[in-house]
């Protein structure tokens, strides 16, 4: 008998010992993200970042076989060398010495400089250089490493014995970015180094062993400089020199070397119009030379500073930016004289908010231009005021140009979102422009090769091609589906995208909903690649080679699959040349698109589920094998976590439906749980997406954690009906999980942003199921908020509610019964629900005022409602302290509601403007 009470009281100690804990606010802090993963060329090595409760970043390499060779607390951004023989990164302070130095009121100068490191790979050993401002390492080639340097302290000193005297020594400089600050040339293998003094802008080759720098000189007379250093000969040239108040722009290497750009403006007065001067270097000379200013730019133009400069592959063209003379404004008139005053005109193409939301990108219109060296630097502009946009094809050598104007549309596109753009060819030689395509609703875009002109065309639902040799119009795929088959907007359809284009422009490769087809862009000729209609399966091409601008058509390609039904994801190999292929990976998980080594077979992707985090994993491209590399967050096992799984139900106007269900990971069907819906449109693609712990929205892990279930429905929409839509979709589901069971129907809530606000906002005028709702940054008031603006881009949101997500299909005017239908603020009176809104003064999406109207509305009719605005925040939460502080305040929310949970101060008695930063109100009020 005693022997079976000692066991039994083992087996109660054991099970209380290993109950997993429940996660809680300040497991936050300890959880940790994946940063910046990358593997070097060769295969061998794979670098991250561990970011922990988005603080401080841990630095971790290991090898191919998941070995730690090395890890270095608060470091990040780590890169490998082309020759995979050296890792550098940056090693950052302690956030909390830096947050501490900032109590302590320290002075700018005072607070600790970034360090670079840099790691052998092959001896294993770390150098650290102190006081490192930024670094860069050539993108293919290896050997050295140059970095800026803060000022250092000990440079104000100077010899003692020689201070007071008085010497004709120039006066020496400080370090700044005006002036420059020092640049060291490292030598990675031994260790030299090659101090550069007073750099404001250097820049490497991409191919050749080069390097350009400009100096503003060892002290204040000067002159400035424009430099390139040769490693393979050591060599420095001045190529360029000027006063030392030059400024310099767009310095810019071709991939070989063998030529340079660069802007100057060696103005020195203050003239409001700056003298830009383009000159350009070639291998062999001396110096650069001039080749475009005020006189030889075409009429009405001039160099612009903000234009890039970069050269054909084969090195004989160099394209520029030129711009028209800036509105400059009367210096001479007093602050008090000028007249502000805003002049909005009907008939102008882009509304005035939009103008003010692009000012200063307009201020940078630059208009792209190319100098063909071989042929006397002869000046050809390509794009113009009639046509401001110009593609250049074939990497810079082809003979076209393509240029297109979408302003003559710009009106329209207030109220339809769709913007159309005319197109025409520009002779990259002669400069004739000739008219192509008018009115086309689409990016359209050159062939690698730059022989055809393509896209997709959205009103006429097809991808079309241009032959610029014949001169010839193709609708690849008119009357044929290969545009999106569900859309339930009021809108044209979207289509699904390219693949791309195989070798010489030979066939291009179009998606449809679920395969991959080769179209002949001259005849129209295709071939369906893939089989993944009939069992719903979706194959995409995954691009190993960033820098290969085509698809080998004999080569195998590494696909990914995902299918519809069931969610699951994988990698497939399809060998082009025999037309076959096969499974290499699938399962009840999601994975991402590969990253594979530049030398090496070997690859990294990452898989998750809900429950399995994203960690990183190595492969070759057979799949066979692959390892796990990282280990982010080892501690979820002793947690609590959740289980995530697909349900299914019949919408109220019978559609079959798809969701996400969420429950806690000790789930016991015989209990009764709290639920919460939260949705926004389509979700259950995303079943197996892992849901790390990250503050801010609705973390569905922190909540199945504490004993809710989450529910994530599908909605399908019906124009000019969206709220009812949501309706349709949401209760039937909710009530088919209360039929289950494990639902305690008397505490369920709801939650939703944006989007996701209105639907629930208008959800609580028409039903009583939910307890609780958290509604942020919602529309409740389709009227109003049709007449807003989206401040962030300056658009009229006009076009949202007519043709794109709110889906009412016209205006106010045409159906005003459908703007109040689906308006909650009409039926405020219905709401008997509490309601957290959440809106912020900052937002550039959904002006703050609809949360206003949704708050007063409550307050005017006596109902249970807060309103959370954290200043100066956007569409979301954004500041880490306020994504904490929104996620204490909707988990005391709900679990207050749903839970019992006692009630914090803030909802008791809110937080008066004079207590605000002050006192947070978040302590629970005791019983």
């Amino acid at each position: 008998m005693k022997r079976s009470i000692l066991i039994m009281l083992i087996f109660v100690s054991l099970g209380t010992f290993a109950q997993k804990k429940v996660l809680d606010h300040p497991d936050f802090d300890i959880w940790n993200t994946i940063q910046r993963s990358t593997i070097s060329n060769d295969g061998k090595f794979v670098m991250y970042s561990l970011e922990k409760g988005e603080k401080d970043n841990h630095l971790k390499i290991k090898d191919e076989n998941a070995s730690l060779i090395f890890d270095h607390e608060r470091s990040e951004n780590g890169q490998f060398t082309y020759d995979s023989n050296h890792a550098l990164f940056t090693i950052k302070a302690w956030q909390d010495s830096i947050a501490e130095m900032k109590r302590r009121k320290a002075k700018k100068d005072e607070m600790p400089n970034d360090t670079l490191g840099v790691f052998n790979l092959k001896t294993k050993t770390l150098t650290k250089i102190a006081n490192v401002k930024s670094y860069k390492i050539p993108s293919k080639w290896s050997g050295v490493v140059a970095y800026y340097l803060t000022e250092i302290k000990e440079e104000k000193s100077k010899d003692t014995s020689d201070s007071k005297k008085k010497t004709s020594k120039k006066k020496a400089k400080k370090v700044s970015s005006k002036n420059g600050f020092h640049l060291v040339i490292r030598d990675l293998a031994s260790g030299k180094e090659d101090t550069l003094k007073y750099v404001t802008d250097f820049s490497f080759a991409k191919e050749g062993k080069r390097l350009v720098y400009v100096s503003t000189g060892e002290d204040t007379k000067t002159n400035s400089s424009v430099f390139i250093k040769n490693f393979d000969n050591g060599g420095v040239t001045n190529v360029f020199e000027s006063n030392n108040k030059s400024k310099y722009y767009q310095l810019n290497f071709s991939d070989s070397g063998n030529n340079l750009g660069f802007i100057v403006d060696a103005d020195t007065t203050k003239a409001l119009v700056r003298p830009n001067k383009l000159y350009y270097w070639s291998d062999g000379q001396s110096k650069a030379s001039l080749i475009v200013d005020d006189k030889s730019a075409p009429k009405g133009y001039r160099v612009s500073s903000d234009g890039s400069i970069s050269f054909s592959k084969d090195d004989s063209k160099l394209y520029f930016g030129l711009a028209t003379p800036p509105i400059v404004q009367d210096t001479t008139l007093l602050k008090e004289e000028i007249v502000d005053v805003e002049v909005w005109s009907y008939n102008e193409p882009r509304l005035y908010t939009q103008q003010e939301a692009q000012l200063s990108r307009d201020k940078k219109k630059s208009y792209q231009s190319v100098i063909h060296l071989t042929k006397g630097n002869k000046l050809t502009q390509l794009a113009s005021i009639n046509y401001p946009n110009a593609q250049i094809g074939n990497e810079g050598d082809s003979n076209y140009a393509l240029i297109s104007n979408p302003e003559p549309y710009f009106l329209e596109s207030q109220w339809t979102g769709v913007r159309d753009s005319d197109y025409a060819l520009i002779d990259v030689n002669t400069g004739n422009v000739s008219n192509i395509l008018t009115r086309v609703s689409s990016s359209m875009r050159l062939s690698p090769n730059g022989e055809y002109v393509y896209g997709y065309s959205l009103a006429d639902s097809t991808w079309l091609t241009y032959n610029i040799a014949t001169k010839k119009r193709l609708d690849l795929t008119k009357g044929r589906v290969f545009y999106d088959e569900i859309l339930d907007r009021p809108e044209y359809p979207r289509s699904y995208g390219i693949a791309g284009w195989t070798d010489e422009d030979k066939s291009m490769l179009i998606y449809d909903r679920y395969d991959i087809w080769e179209f002949n862009p001259s005849t129209g000729e295709n071939t369906r690649l893939t089989k993944g209609r009939e069992s719903k399966t979706t194959y995409r091409y995954v691009n190993l080679d960033r820098e290969n601008r085509f698809i080998n058509p004999n080569g195998k390609w590494l696909l990914t699959t995902f299918n519809e039904t069931t969610k699951e994801s994988g990698y497939y190999e399809y060998n082009a040349k025999n037309k076959k292929g096969k499974q290499l990976i699938e399962g009840p998980y999601r994975f991402t698109s590969p990253q594979k080594a530049l030398q090496s077979d070997n690859l990294l992707f990452r898989r998750q589920s809900f429950e399995e985090f994203p960690n990183i994993h190595i492969t070759d491209l057979s799949f066979k094998k692959h390892i796990q590399i990282s280990d982010a967050n080892p501690q979820q096992k002793n947690y609590n976590w959740g289980t995530s799984e697909l349900v299914n139900w019949t919408s109220l106007d019978g559609r079959e439906l798809t969701g996400m269900l969420f429950k806690p990971e000790n789930f016991d069907p015989n209990k009764k749980y709290p639920m919460i819906v939260h949705f926004y449109e389509k979700s259950s693609n995303g079943v197996y997406s892992h849901r790390g712990l990250r503050s801010g929205g609705l973390n569905y892990s922190f909540y199945t954690s504490r004993g809710y279930v989450i529910f994530n429905p599908d909605i399908y929409y019906r124009d000019g009906y969206p709220g009812e839509s949501a309706y349709n979709c949401v209760i039937p589901g909710i009530t088919s999980l209360i039929e289950k069971g494990f639902i305690d129907k008397d505490n369920i809530g709801v939650q939703g942003h944006s989007w996701g606000g209105y639907q629930n906002a208008y959800l609580i005028t028409r039903t009583n199921i939910f307890k609780a709702v958290v509604s942020g940054a919602p529309v409740v008031n389709m009227i109003s908020a049709y007449g807003g603006i989206r401040w962030a881009s300056g658009l009229s949101r006009q076009f949202q509610y007519e043709r794109t997500q709110s889906r009412l299909g016209g205006s106010p005017w045409e159906y005003p019964q459908r703007y109040v239908e689906n308006s909650p603020i009409f039926t405020l009176d219905k709401i008997n629900t509490p309601v957290l809104i959440l809106h912020n003064d900052g937002d550039g999406a959904v002006p703050w005022y609809q949360g206003i109207e949704f708050f007063t509305g409550l307050r005017r009719l006596g109902k249970t409602a807060w309103l959370l605005n954290y200043n100066g925040e956007p569409h979301g939460v954004r500041k880490f302290q306020n994504r904490k502080d929104y996620t204490k305040r909707m988990s005391q929310f709900f679990d207050y509601y749903l839970q019992g949970a006692p009630k914090p101060v803030w909802m008791e008695r809110g937080v008066p403007a004079i207590e605000k930063g002050i006192n947070q109100g978040l302590e629970l009020i005791k019983n």
